[in-house]
């Protein structure tokens, strides 16, 4: 069974999208209704820009949704996925690829969820911190006895998490953790503590505008990223996308539980190979590709 992972944040590099736009009619008219529906030139900063313009959060989220859908759709007749799931923001594009969400429908909920999250971001100054060679539990226990707000955000794959939470809380922790033998602890650079409860006004204003988007029952199931379980039910997964802002990621367990439901072979769509290489750290012998047209 062929499983395809959509990234998230991070993955970005500058001239994403290029090849597409220029050897595809559909995915020219694609990238240029995302242009008018965004209201600015995105492919500008996709093709052109620096790598400081596609950090920013309201140009990085929409930039790697486009790169993935666009992809996924020039795949036309060769996508055919028997279970499909995105890392954090990847989850949109994987909804749209899946066919829960209509294109235009998926980048205005992308776009505001991005300018929701960069807002909150401005309201405290918060961060995140990958931590390398510790035990999950170690690194959740670890976070709750602190005296500031921090969580584990992203459980990457075993051995790798990702904590996210005020500067001061992510200081310590990383002396802690490392001290409790952290191969590495790495401050990450992002515009926040994504996946924490400094995620919260977000979730509150994406809550809305999902509300009023409509979800169809897609092609196949999509494992989310709150549950970590196949979900075919739209207005469960409207729910698990809201909660998805403020709830760690739990893709060690997605993987895990993908490959126990049949998947032997994980398509990464989108820019980079992150996806693959977490799958690699879960089973080294289940093949992985990079979507291709």
């Amino acid at each position: 069974m062929k499983a395809y992972v959509f990234p998230g944040q991070g993955a970005q590099y500058v001239g994403m999208g290029k090849d597409l736009y220029d050897h595809s009619e559909s995915a020219k008219a694609m990238f240029e209704k995302a242009n008018e529906i965004l209201g600015f030139r995105i492919t500008d900063l996709m093709f052109n820009g620096t790598d400081e313009d596609l950090r920013q959060t309201k140009v990085t989220q929409p930039a790697i949704f486009l790169h993935s859908v666009i992809l996924a759709h020039e795949l036309g007749e060769n996508f055919k996925p028997d279970m499909v799931a995105g890392h954090s923001l990847g989850e949109f594009s994987a909804l749209v690829a899946n066919k829960t969400l209509s294109f235009e429908d998926g980048l205005k909920l992308v776009y505001q969820r991005a300018l929701a999250m960069q807002d909150a971001c401005e309201i405290e100054p918060s961060t995140m911190a990958a931590i390398i060679g510790l035990e999950d539990d170690v690194v959740e226990k670890t976070c709750q006895q602190l005296d500031e707000i921090v969580v584990a955000a992203n459980f990457n794959c075993p051995g790798q998490v990702v904590i996210s939470g005020s500067i001061k809380g992510i200081d310590k922790a990383c002396v802690i953790l490392t001290e409790a033998g952290a191969k590495r602890a790495l401050p990450l650079k992002v515009g926040g503590a994504f996946h924490s409860p400094f995620m919260a006004p977000a979730g509150e204003k994406l809550a809305e505008a999902i509300k009023n988007t409509p979800f169809s029952k897609g092609i196949c199931p999509v494992y989310q990223n709150v549950s970590a379980e196949a979900i075919t039910d739209p207005q469960t997964i409207k729910e698990n996308l809201v909660k998805q802002l403020t709830a760690p990621v739990r893709w060690t367990q997605i993987m895990k539980n993908m490959i126990a439901n049949g998947a032997n072979h994980f398509v990464e769509v989108g820019p980079g190979k992150v996806l693959q290489g977490l799958v690699k750290k879960i089973d080294r012998k289940i093949p992985t590709e990079s979507a291709a047209i």
